[in-house]
């Protein structure tokens, strides 16, 4: 039986399963983010949200195009880690942690100043 992604399952050798489920548990982590950025830009695209209508617009783009990229890299962030476990080989490094942080800072920075605005 072959397993997909091939370019994944046909290198080195099978790993302790314990780490494999460990590399999916990370991903499925990854992809819970992406629905929760999801939800956060459905909710401020549908709410009545106190907020200059500019910065409303703005966030909800960067936080729904942010769920969108998200399972994408989580997804190539998982094969090259299990790559990397099936040929004993030290896990890449992560930009998405970076690109997350830096994503979730500009939302909060934007909720900051939709409160210290007054309202329309």
């Amino acid at each position: 039986m072959q397993r997909w992604p091939r370019s994944v399952y046909k290198v080195g050798e099978e790993p302790d399963v314990r780490f494999s489920f460990a590399n999916e548990r990370t991903f499925l982590a990854w992809i819970r983010t992406s629905l929760g950025l999801l939800a956060a830009a459905v909710a401020l695209a549908a709410f009545e949200v106190p907020a200059e209508p500019v910065l409303r617009v703005v966030v909800t783009w960067v936080l729904t195009i942010a769920a969108i990229l998200l399972p994408f890299v989580s997804l190539l962030r998982w094969a090259a880690s299990e790559r990397a476990i099936r040929q004993s080989k030290p896990l890449p490094g992560s930009v998405l942690s970076l690109v997350l942080t830096l994503v979730l800072l500009i939302f909060g920075v934007c909720v900051v100043i939709a409160l210290a605005l007054p309202t329309p």
